[in-house]
C-alpha cells in the first residue's frame, strides 16, 4: 500500500515537472514570437518577415537533411536540432528593435520624415514660372516698342526640358536594383541649375539631395545602410546576453550569421564558408529568398519565382551563398512549396 502511494506520488511529481517544462517551453516560444511580431509590426513594410523566414528556414533545412550524397550527406537533424534552428530563425532579426523607423521605412531615396520630392517639384514650378514671366516680359516689351513678337520656341523648349528633368528626378527617386552611372551623372548635371528664393540664388538640388538621388542600389545611403547592417551586431550582442540551455547554445551563431557570405565578403565578421555552420548558411538563403519575393518592401516590387531564382542562381555562382544548400533547395523544389503558401499566384511562374 505504502509502496503504491509512494509510486503514485513519484508519478505525480514527474507529470507535474513535465507539465512545468512544457509550460516554460511554451512561454519561451511565445516570448520569442512576441519579439518577432513586435519587430515586424514596427514597420508596415517588413510585416511578416520574421514569421516567414522561420518557415522557409525549416523547409531548406529539411531539404539539406534529405540529401544523402556529396557535401551534405553527413548533415542530419534530430528534433532538438530542428527546435534550435527554429528558435534561431525566429530571433534572427531581433537586433532590428534598435533600428530607427525612418531607415527601415525609407520607401524613396529622398524620404526622411516625408518625401522631399515635392519640395523639388515646387522649385521646378518656380523655374517654369520665372521662364514664363521672362517670356511675357519680352512679349510686352515688343508690343510697347512696336517690334516683332518674339518667337516662343525657346520658351517652350525650356519648359519641356524642365518637365523632362523633373520626371527624371521622380523616376530616380523611386530606387531600383541598379542605377547606371550615366543616370547618376545626369542628376549631377541637373543639380547645377539654380533658382531664386527671396532674391537669393540657390542650387535646384542640394548636396544631400544629390547624394540620395545618386544611390546606385535601393534607397539607402552608405550611412543608412550601415545603420541597417548594425542590426546584426545588435542581434549578436542581445543573444549573447541570454543564458541559453545546452540544447540551444548555437542560437546566437545561427541567428548572427545570416548576412555572412561564403566568400568572406559578408558582415559583420566576414566569415568564410567553413567558418560558418550549415544551419547559419541555410538561414542566409532563407533570408535572401524571402526578401526577394516579399511583396511588402517599400523600395521594390515583389519578384516572381523565375526572377528570384535567377538572382539566387547568380548569387550562388558569385560565391555569395552555399552551392550545396542551393542545390538541395532546387532539387527539393523548396521554392515552390514556400511559394504556394506565401506568394501571390501571379508570382508563381515556374513549377
Amino acid at each position: 500500500m505504502h509502496f503504491t502511494q509512494a509510486l503514485a506520488s513519484q508519478a505525480a511529481m514527474v507529470l507535474t515537472k513535465h507539465r512545468l517544462i512544457n509550460d516554460l517551453e511554451s512561454m519561451f516560444e511565445s516570448l520569442i514570437q512576441l519579439i518577432a511580431t513586435a519587430i515586424d509590426d514596427k514597420s508596415p513594410y517588413t510585416g511578416g518577415h520574421c514569421r516567414r523566414v522561420p518557415e522557409l528556414t525549416q523547409l531548406i533545412a529539411e531539404a539539406a537533411h534529405k540529401t544523402d550524397t556529396g557535401y551534405l550527406k553527413n548533415f542530419t537533424m534530430n528534433d532538438n536540432d530542428r527546435y534550435e534552428l527554429k528558435v534561431a530563425s525566429w530571433l534572427h532579426d531581433c537586433g532590428k528593435i534598435t533600428t530607427p523607423e525612418y531607415v527601415v521605412d525609407k520607401a524613396t531615396k529622398l524620404e526622411t520624415l516625408y518625401d522631399r520630392i515635392e519640395l523639388i517639384a515646387t522649385r521646378f514650378e518656380i523655374l517654369k514660372r520665372d521662364a514664363e514671366i521672362a517670356h511675357l516680359k519680352q512679349h510686352i516689351n515688343a508690343l510697347n516698342t512696336q517690334k516683332p513678337t518674339p518667337d516662343a520656341t525657346q520658351y517652350h523648349k525650356v519648359i519641356k526640358e524642365l518637365d523632362n528633368d523633373l520626371a527624371f528626378i521622380k523616376h530616380a527617386n523611386t530606387g531600383t536594383e541598379f542605377m547606371p552611372s550615366t543616370d547618376q551623372e545626369r542628376i549631377k548635371t541637373i543639380a547645377k541649375q539654380s533658382w531664386q528664393q527671396a532674391g537669393k540664388k540657390q542650387a535646384v538640388l542640394s548636396e544631400n539631395e544629390v547624394l540620395n538621388l545618386t544611390i546606385s542600389k535601393g534607397t539607402l545611403t552608405k550611412k543608412e545602410r550601415y545603420i541597417i547592417n548594425h542590426h546584426i551586431d545588435a542581434t549578436i550582442a542581445m543573444l549573447d546576453k541570454i543564458h541559453f540551455p545546452k540544447h540551444l547554445k548555437n542560437v546566437p551563431e545561427y541567428a548572427g550569421g545570416h548576412h555572412e557570405r561564403i566568400d568572406g565578403k559578408g558582415y559583420p565578421n566576414r566569415l568564410m564558408r567553413e567558418q560558418m555552420s550549415i544551419p547559419a548558411r541555410i538561414m542566409a538563403i532563407a533570408d535572401i529568398f524571402e526578401a526577394l519575393t516579399a511583396k511588402d518592401r517599400p523600395y521594390k516590387n515583389a519578384k516572381t519565382l523565375s526572377e528570384a531564382l535567377s538572382i539566387l542562381k547568380k548569387m550562388q555562382e558569385e560565391g555569395h551563398i552555399d552551392p550545396d544548400i542551393y542545390a538541395a533547395f532546387m532539387k527539393e523544389k523548396v521554392y515552390l512549396t514556400y511559394a504556394k503558401q506565401f506568394l501571390d499566384k501571379r508570382q508563381i511562374d515556374v513549377d
